[in-house]
């Protein structure tokens, strides 16, 4: 069984940084896309950005330029590297894989979700 294990959110002043990070962990399983969405308070979940097995990106228009994701194919880790943070980013971030499991099967997962605070 494929789990995320998320970690690096918290509380952080406008203008500054945060790094999360989101491990797949288990047995059997090769990673495909990972993600992470958020959801603040009162809205629906939201894409802030996708990484595919080969590297290649999608990011959000609200956080591009601003926000980096990257993984570690290795260790089956995906990051996203959070700067010039401003209130509005305010939310539970939620990392995501698809991938497969060996044999023949595939899975889709979620991270347990980590919160991001921006306030002074």
């Amino acid at each position: 069984q494929v789990q995320l294990v998320e970690s690096g959110g918290g509380l952080v002043q406008p203008g500054g940084s945060l790094r999360l990070s989101c491990a797949a962990t288990g047995s059997g399983f090769s990673v495909g896309t990972m993600s992470w969405h958020r959801q603040a308070p009162g809205k629906s979940r939201e894409l802030v950005a996708a990484i595919s097995s080969i590297g290649i990106t999608n990011v959000a228009d609200s956080v591009k330029g601003r926000f980096t994701i990257s993984r570690d194919n290795a260790k089956s880790t995906v990051f996203l590297q959070m700067d010039s943070l401003k209130p509005e980013d305010t939310a539970v971030y939620y990392c995501n894989a698809v991938g497969r499991t060996f044999p023949g099967g595939y899975f889709e997962v979620w991270g347990q979700g980590t919160l991001v605070t921006v306030s002074s």
